[in-house]
């Protein structure tokens, strides 16, 4: 049941002139359910009804009160500025329980997207460097915004913009051709490419020649040098073995792994595009876009020895994308440092009057920060993304091993709750902030945390397996029970009144592209349900039990339901 809809028609006949719409979008959710379940504030009211929106409320609460109320609304009063509903709570149990139950795997999906396309690039590493942290932000948004839509009936295209080419790649491959060794490199892969390519910089400090060498092999492989771009294949392929293992081991696949590189023979026909614009204008024997009206730098397209820049590439890419897709979103999720780049070269799409340049979108995020600060390629210190994960897993394997000796394959719930571990912490705050890594808190099953969230999942299975309770059975209890009194306590109306709200915060999460809105969802939740078991034992052995299991069941479908869309397992023990 729609509950702001059902309100708003108790409130139109009383609100002649306000637009029902507008009475609907009006309609809140008190944060403390004694404050009422839903509410109407009437603060817009007053100049209009020249009443203060004290009065105005309990004149509506009357009004509403003087005609018998639906079966499902047990009361309406004023209180300040707000008229407050109050459900029949049993009424309310039974209407969600039964929802989360029918739809089951489903509960929460919705049809806004059908038809709909939603492109999101993330991930995204640079060919021949380490996986490491840094990589982490943008893997894990990005991945959750994708199941978040594809949920909401997007089409949904991931892609993965793989930095295979540019003056980064020019700096390894002199750096291979100088001082690599073919043979340690097939051995070894990434680590030795990293080992080069820092001694690139080294050396380059001492030879600023070396930089212009480096640019001049990437203005030769655009042109077609065999030998470059031989190297460049045999390297791209030694690091996607390496980045693949990352991805098997997060659940992710992409739609497409169309790097920077594939755009190499089409941006010349989309540098004479934004020429034909009349947009392209020489400056210091560059050709950049004048974006000085817009409060911008100007936006690079050329370099003066005719080399492409990230722009041109990105550029380039935005309109053979939705010549391949004709997109309704395109989402870029990368870190906040680039925020300048996306403006400008969003702008310099919009200047070239394409339609589809305002559904264009840079989706930011913070860094993630440890106690030595910063890391950096260039000087080698990063910290890799498989080593987190690895020291992640075998943390939590001595969790269990000390917390639950006798379960069974701890290995695999170690592998579930340490990569979903740091998966939470990465989604636990909104993107744009900052994320401080702790061991302790990110591994704690008490906190808020990606393995409280699983192991209340796991409770939930747990009670059901001691129970004898078949998920199967519970049509057969919501079709044969008619009074729900029992879960009209208020620790069971506020897991209910979770479970309700569940939808909407996907759609929030998608509004806003923003997971972290989910994932402080699911604590919320874990946190009531919990609250529920310690205040009313469910292994009652009366007729009651059943009850109390229909909606430990319903909690544990939304729990693993919400978890997924994070990218997270949700094991049945722990």
């Amino acid at each position: 049941m729609e509950y702001k809809q059902a309100l708003a028609i108790q409130l139109s006949p009383h609100l002649a002139d306000i637009p029902h719409v507008d009475i609907i979008n009006s309609i809140e959710q008190p944060p403390n359910s004694q404050m009422g379940h839903f509410a109407y504030p009437c603060f817009r009211l007053a100049k209009a009804m020249r009443k203060a929106p004290p009065a105005i409320a309990a004149e509506l609460a009357a009004s509403i009160m003087e005609k018998p109320l639906p079966a499902w609304l047990q009361s309406v009063e004023s209180a300040g500025g707000y008229v407050n509903f109050y459900l029949d709570k049993p009424s309310f149990a039974s209407r969600v329980l039964e929802n989360v139950h029918n739809q089951n795997q489903n509960y929460g999906r919705s049809g806004i997207g059908d038809g709909k396309v939603v492109l999101i690039d993330y991930s995204s590493p640079n060919i021949a460097k380490q996986f490491h942290v840094g990589h982490l932000g943008t893997t894990v948004i990005g991945r959750a915004l994708y199941n978040i839509f594809n949920y909401q009936g997007y089409e949904t295209i991931g892609i993965n913009y793989l930095g295979d080419w540019g003056t980064s790649f020019g700096k390894l491959l002199t750096a291979y051709l100088k001082w690599g060794n073919k043979e340690e490199i097939e051995e070894t892969g990434i680590e030795a490419l990293t080992r080069i390519y820092v001694r690139f910089h080294e050396e380059a400090d001492k030879d600023p020649s070396l930089e212009e060498e480096a640019r001049n092999w990437v203005v030769k492989m655009e042109n077609g040098n065999e030998e470059g771009l031989a190297i460049w294949r045999w390297l791209c392929s030694i690091s996607m073995r390496e980045y693949q293992k990352i991805y098997d081991r997060l659940g992710i696949n992409f739609e497409s792994y169309r790097g920077e590189s594939y755009y190499n023979d089409k941006m010349e026909a989309a540098v004479e595009e934004i020429r034909k614009s009349g947009l392209l204008i020489e400056s210091n024997g560059a050709q950049v876009v004048d974006l000085e009206e817009h409060k911008m730098p100007p936006c690079l397209i050329l370099r003066r020895d005719g080399g492409t820049l990230y722009a041109t590439r990105d550029i380039t890419a935005a309109m053979d994308r939705y010549a391949t897709y004709r997109f309704d979103k395109s989402l870029y999720v990368t870190a906040n440092e680039q925020k300048l780049h996306f403006a400008q070269f969003f702008k310099v799409l919009e200047l070239m009057e394409y339609p589809w340049a305002k559904n264009m979108e840079h989706v930011p995020y913070g860094l993630f920060i440890f106690d030595s600060g910063k890391m950096s390629t260039r000087k080698g210190q990063v910290i890799k993304l498989k080593d987190l994960l690895d020291e992640s897993v075998a943390k939590t394997l001595d969790i269990i091993r000390e917390k639950s000796p006798n379960l069974e394959n701890k290995e695999e719930v170690a592998e579930q709750v340490g990569i979903g571990a740091v998966i939470f912490n990465q989604l636990y705050n909104s993107r744009i902030k900052d994320v401080v890594f702790s061991w302790e808190r990110m591994l704690n099953f008490e906190g808020e945390t990606g393995p409280y969230v699983q192991y209340t999942h796991a409770r939930t299975c747990s009670i059901m397996e001691k129970a004898g309770y078949d998920p199967s059975s519970t049509q057969t209890q919501l079709s044969q029970a008619t009074d729900w009194e029992v879960l009209a306590n208020d620790e069971s109306f506020e897991v209910l009144r979770l479970l309700y709200n569940f939808p909407d915060r996907i759609a929030e999460s998608a509004d806003k592209y923003e997971p972290f809105i989910l994932s402080r969802f699911l604590i919320a939740l874990a946190q009531a349900f919990n609250k529920f078991y310690n205040a009313h034992k469910v292994l009652t052995g009366d007729e009651n039990q059943a009850k109390r299991l229909v909606l430990v069941s319903a909690v544990s479908i939304v729990l693993e339901n919400g978890l997924k869309l994070l990218g997270i397992s949700a094991p049945k023990k722990m």
